[in-house]
C-alpha cells in the first residue's frame, strides 16, 4: 500500500528561511492571543497557524502491493475499508481504547533493524521456551529498502524469530538474540515459494514448548484476497530442537490440516500447554470464522490421530469436522493463555476493528462477553494482539501490529482479579487518530500554533499532533477528569527539532499553572516521557506538552498520551 502526498507544502514562518522537510501544513503569519505557562503570559508578536482554515483531509493513493499482495485502499481519515490480505482489517471500531502504548517492539527506534535487519514486520507471537527465554515469531519481515507504510521493500522473509530475557516490561520489550543465517541477519525459519496463487507466504500463528523442544503453528497462504479474506493451502506444526534456530516442517511426522475447499476450521491457531495437554484453539483462514478447540497429550503433539476435538459436549477423537465453535464468529488472530492472577483462561483476538479480551473458567467456555482492548479508531490498521507469557499480576502486556508503519508495539492493560479490564487510559483521543482535519479539535486544544500531522512519521499509525513557531509559548493540552487524592502516571511520546532548548511535558490546573512537569531539550527520535503526581483535592487536571520557541524556528511532535492510576 502506498499513501498519497501529505496535505500541502510548507511556507516559511515569518523571519525563517525554510521549514523542515517532510512536515505537512501550510503556514502563514496571523495575530493571535498568547498562551499560558507557569503563570507567564506570552503576548504581543505573532504566532502562526494553519493557513488553510479547515485543513484538507488526508489524501490516500493506491499502489502496487509487493510480491503478489493486493493493494490496500484506505479512506481519507484512515477509517475506511481495506482491500487486501492478512494485514487488513474489517469493520472499524469506535470504542475507547483502555490500553496504554508502552514501547515500540520492532523497527527503527527498537534496535531490531540495526541488530538483525528487522526493519518492518508484524504479529509477534510469544511463548516461554522453558529455559528462561521468551521466543517471539514475527510474520512477513523486510530489511533494507523498506519504507512506510505497509509491507514492501527488499530482504523479504516470511517469518523470523527473536529471543528475549526481558522481564521488566514496564519500559518495553528488548531482545537478546535471534535465529540467524549470518551475523546480524534474522533468517527465514520456514521457506515459502512466494508465488501468488501457489504459496505466497508462510505465516506463524502459535508457539509452545514441551521439554527442550519448541513447536510453532503456521499457515501456508496461497493468496491474499478481499477484505479480511485469504486462502490457505494448509496449516501445520513445525518443531525445533535447537531453541528455534532450525525448524522441521512439512515432512512425514508433522501434522497438517489441509484446506483444499477453504472450509477447514484449523488454519490459524493458538496453543496452550496445561494439565498434560496442548490445547489448540483455531479459526478458519481469513477473519470471518468462529473459534474451535482441540487438545492432544503434550507428548503426542505431532500425532494428528491423537487429537481430540471439542464437540460442544465432550472431547472426541476423529475428524476435525467434529469440532463445534467455542466462540462465535468473527474471530481472527487468536491468542490464548491461562492467567495465574485471575485464575482464568484469557483470549484476545481481532473482532472487526477491535482487539478484544474474553475470559473463561475452562478452555471450553462459556467465554465472557468481549471487552475492547484497542480500537482501530485510536490505532487505525491494527491487528494481532498477542499476550506476553511473562505478564505478572494485574498487568497484561500484548504485542499489537499496525499497518502504518508496519511494525509491532507493546501495549498494556490492567485486569481485576475477575479478569475485567480496569484502570483504563483517561486521555481521550490519545493518539490523535480521531482528529478529522489538520486543525487541533476537541478533546484536544492548543495555545499558540499547533496542528495535526497526517503522514508516516507518527510514533504509531497515521497521526500525531505538533506545535511549531519561532517565538513564544506553544502547547497542546486536554482537560482530564481525575479522582481526588489519587496517584497518577502520565506518559507520552515526544520528539522535537534539533534546536529545541526548552520544552515541558506535564500536568497543570485547568487554565492555571503546572504542578508536575518534566523539562526536555532537543529530542531526536521518538522518546517516552513520564510524569507521576498526586491529584490532591483536584477533580480535573490539564495534561500538556509544549515548547518555548524563542531560539529560532522549532517544533514539537506528540503522540500516544496516557494517564492512568499509578
Amino acid at each position: 500500500m502506498r499513501k498519497g502526498p501529505a496535505p500541502g507544502p510548507w511556507q516559511a514562518a515569518p523571519g525563517r528561511e525554510s521549514a523542515p522537510a517532510g512536515h505537512p501544513g501550510v503556514w502563514q503569519s496571523v495575530a493571535a492571543p498568547g498562551g499560558r505557562h507557569a503563570g507567564s503570559t506570552v503576548s504581543g508578536g505573532e504566532v502562526a497557524r494553519d493557513g488553510q482554515g479547515e485543513a484538507a483531509r488526508g489524501r490516500w493513493g493506491v499502489g502496487v502491493a509487493p510480491r503478489g499482495r493486493d493493494p490496500k485502499v484506505l479512506g481519507g481519515q484512515g477509517l475506511g475499508a481495506v482491500l487486501g490480505g492478512g494485514e487488513g482489517w474489517g469493520v472499524l471500531g469506535v470504542g475507547r481504547s483502555p490500553g496504554v502504548v508502552v514501547a515500540k517492539v520492532t523497527g527503527a527506534g527498537s534496535g531490531t533493524d540495526l541488530a538483525w535487519k528487522v526493519n518492518a514486520t508484524d504479529l509477534g507471537i510469544m511463548w516461554d521456551n522453558g529455559a528462561g527465554e521468551v521466543l517471539a515469531a514475527f510474520g512477513d519481515t523486510f530489511g533494507d529498502g523498506w519504507a512506510p507504510p505497509g509491507a514492501n521493500g527488499g530482504d523479504w522473509r516470511s517469518q523470523v524469530l527473536l529471543r528475549s530475557v526481558d522481564r521488566d516490561l514496564a519500559d518495553g520489550m528488548t531482545f537478546s538474540g535471534a535465529a540467524t543465517d549470518r551475523a546480524g541477519h534474522a533468517k527465514e525459519l520456514i521457506p515459502s515459494r512466494k508465488v501468488d496463487g501457489d504459496e505466497i507466504t508462510v505465516i506463524p500463528t502459535a508457539g509452545v514448548s514441551v521439554g527442550t523442544r519448541q513447536y510453532m503453528g503456521y499457515m501456508s497462504v496461497r493468496h491474499w484476497g478481499q477484505p479480511g479474506q485469504w486462502d490457505t493451502n494448509y496449516a501445520g506444526i513445525a518443531y525445533s530442537d535447537d531453541n528455534g534456530q532450525n525448524w522441521t516442517a512439512t515432512t512425514p511426522g508433522t501434522p497438517r490440516w489441509d484446506n483444499p475447499g477453504g472450509g477447514n476450521h484449523f488454519q490459524m491457531a493458538a496453543m496452550v500447554r496445561r494439565d498434560g495437554y496442548i490445547h489448540l484453539f483455531a479459526t478458519p483462514n481469513g477473519r470471518s470464522g468462529a473459534a474451535y478447540l482441540a487438545r492432544v497429550p503434550e507428548q503426542q503433539i505431532l500425532d494428528k490421530a491423537a487429537y481430540q476435538y471439542w464437540t460442544g459436549s465432550r472431547w472426541q477423537q476423529g475428524q476435525d469436522t467434529l469440532a463445534a465453535p467455542v466462540v462465535n464468529a468473527p474471530v481472527a488472530e487468536l491468542s490464548v493463555r491461562f492467567n495465574a492472577y485471575t485464575g482464568k483462561w484469557l483470549m484476545t483476538y481481532l473482532q472487526g476493528g477491535d482487539v478484544v479480551l474474553r475470559s473463561a473458567a475452562a478452555p471450553t467456555g462459556p467465554w465472557s462477553a468481549p471487552a475492547v482492548v484497542a480500537s482501530s479508531a485510536d490505532h487505525p490498521g491494527l491487528y494481532g494482539g498477542f499476550m506476553h507469557p511473562w505478564s505478572q499480576g494485574p498487568d497484561l502486556y500484548l504485542t499489537l501490529s499496525e499497518w502504518t508503519p508496519y511494525n509491532v508495539y507493546l501495549i498494556r492493560i490492567t485486569l481485576t482479579p475477575d479478569a475485567a479490564i480496569t484502570n483504563a487510559n483517561l486521555v481521550r483521543d490519545p493518539s490523535f487518530e480521531r482528529q478529522a482535519t489538520g486543525t487541533v479539535a476537541t478533546p484536544w486544544a492548543c495555545h499558540g500554533n499547533c496542528g495535526i500531522d497526517n503522514g508516516t512519521w507518527s510514533f504509531t499509525a497515521d497521526r500525531n499532533a505538533f506545535a511549531r513557531y519561532n517565538r513564544g509559548w506553544h502547547d497542546l493540552y486536554q482537560v482530564v477528569t481525575v479522582a481526588p487524592n489519587t496517584r497518577y502516571v502520565m506518559t507520552g511520546w515526544l520528539r522535537t527539532s534539533a534546536n529545541n532548548d526548552n520544552g515541558f511535558f506535564g500536568v497543570r490546573d485547568p487554565g492555571g499553572a503546572p504542578f508536575s512537569e518534566t523539562n526536555f531539550r532537543a529530542v531526536g527520535s521518538w522518546t517516552r516521557y513520564q510524569v507521576a503526581f498526586d491529584s490532591g483535592p483536584r477533580t480535573s487536571v490539564e495534561v500538556f506538552a509544549g515548547i518555548w520557541t524563542d531560539n529560532g524556528d522549532m517544533w514539537l511532535q506528540l503522540d500516544d498520551v496516557s494517564l492512568v492510576r499509578g
